[in-house]
């Protein structure tokens, strides 16, 4: 067992910078991120033991490298975004589409293929609001574990296909798989003051009026108004941006700790039925927006893909996509479906008070 959890944590970061280098010589997508995510998933699955008792990666140290990525996309709205606003309009309403079609498609493959429960068919299939679907699925009655296994394999399984079938799409590497890099050229120390003021200030707005995904579209805002005021655009070193992916991948492949292989292996399988359909229906809509709108396709489809806003907007910047109309697409997305299952969910408790 590790010493403490302070030295669980550095010898955790130190163990997924060593998968995310390894990942590097592979074509392997967003390498820093999913090196460090299977080699922590490998240890919750086979040496959860030998972390302290109760052990949770730290969530202040996650909340600063998510703020990180926030300044680095914020930094890149400028004048110009404003010119791309009106297409977004189609966007939004392929977006409203898409919420209510995958989340009936999720219900139906985990309640009737799966066997799960209503309650937790109905909160494992939400596309998006991770915490507020465990939340409200732990008031009514639903498997919180399940539930978070589903909800945490959606973004896992998104994260790693977008990109790859982007690649394949293409008919080369795209993004970091092929050699781009995340920072502008010649970054370098001096940018750090910067940097830790608006993701500072950004944090703290965030949390502090409760924004939606607010450790990341805080200091998301803070950036762009920075940038737009001509302030100074904050940039980021690669090694930073890298130790931002390690941290992020690391702590998300945690939370298979505890888990039974046998309910993993379901859950693997129920995703990926699940997230295949949901890329699917967002491939159609994307292939749409893309005709109406001449939004690229690969904006629209990573803008239509149901993974979680930080983790998206870093397949964006890896793809050299649009981040900040990604990040506004995937905050509309939450949004939306927080709205959806809090309506449909005082529906059903009202129709179940009334039999």
């Amino acid at each position: 067992m590790f010493a403490s959890t302070h030295l669980a944590t550095l010898i955790l970061i130190c163990l997924g910078a060593i998968g995310g280098t390894v990942a590097t010589l592979t074509p392997l997508p967003l390498p820093f991120m999913l090196g460090s995510l299977i080699v922590s998933a490998a240890v919750a699955i086979m040496a959860a033991h030998r972390l302290p008792a109760g052990y949770l990666f730290p969530q202040p140290l996650r909340l600063v490298f998510i703020a990180a990525i926030g300044v680095m996309i914020g930094a890149q709205v400028t004048p110009d975004l404003a010119a791309l606003i009106p297409s977004m309009a189609i966007s939004l309403a392929a977006l409203t589409l898409f919420v209510g079609l995958a989340h009936a498609g999720n219900f139906a493959i985990f309640h009737h293929l799966g066997g799960y429960d209503r309650s937790t068919a109905f909160y494992s299939g939400t596309p998006g609001g991770l915490m507020e679907s465990i939340a409200m699925g732990e008031d009514a009655g639903a498997d919180v574990a399940v539930i978070g296994l589903q909800q945490f394999l959606r973004i896992i399984l998104v994260i790693t296909f977008v990109p790859v079938g982007l690649s394949l799409w293409y008919g080369a590497p795209v993004g970091s798989a092929g050699g781009a890099s995340l920072a502008p050229a010649q970054t370098g120390l001096s940018e750090l003051p910067l940097v830790a003021v608006a993701g500072g200030a950004g944090l703290w707005l965030g949390l502090k009026f409760r924004l939606p995904a607010g450790q990341l579209t805080g200091p998301l805002f803070v950036a762009a108004v920075m940038s737009l005021s001509g302030i100074g655009a904050p940039a980021l070193p690669d090694w930073l941006i890298h130790a931002a992916q390690v941290v992020i991948g690391t702590s998300l492949g945690l939370r298979f700790t505890g888990l039974a292989r046998s309910d993993m292996m379901r859950a693997l399988w129920l995703g990926l039925i699940s997230v295949t359909a949901m890329l699917a229906l967002g491939t159609v809509l994307a292939l749409a927006v893309h005709q109406i709108t001449e939004t690229a396709f690969d904006v629209a489809l990573i803008s239509l893909a149901p993974g979680g806003v930080t983790e998206m907007a870093l397949v964006a910047l890896s793809l050299n996509a649009n981040p900040a109309i990604v990040s506004a697409n995937h905050i509309y997305r939450i949004i939306l479906t927080v709205i959806e299952i809090s309506i449909l969910a005082r529906i059903r408790r009202y129709r179940d008070n009334s039999l």
